[in-house]
């Protein structure tokens, strides 16, 4: 399907009741697009936006907080709770 004469539509979205969109997995590996990377959105029209992405740069440490969270076995806990297991060893019995 051509929508102008050089820009072919490969790929569709679905804006969810939050506004937000995935990038189809085709155009993030073909654009090399990195999780966490930016992008602009750019008004061309009333029924057009042109998507800018930015430079990619290294993931930050905040990037393995999802990995971490795999890692974790059982329900979350609060930093409360992980105190209270730390000093469990402390107490004299």
């Amino acid at each position: 399907m051509k929508l102008h004469d050089n820009v072919i539509l490969m790929n569709e979205a679905t804006l969810t009741e939050r506004g937000q969109i995935s990038v189809p997995a085709a155009l993030r590996k073909a654009m090399n697009l990195l999780p966490g990377q930016r992008l602009k959105f750019a008004r061309v029209s009333d029924h057009e936006f042109r998507v800018i992405a930015e430079s990619a740069t290294p993931p930050g440490p905040m990037a393995m907080l999802g990995y971490a969270r795999k890692l974790r076995a059982g329900p979350a806990r609060r930093t409360g709770d992980w105190i209270n297991e730390l000093r469990e060893g402390e107490k004299e019995t």
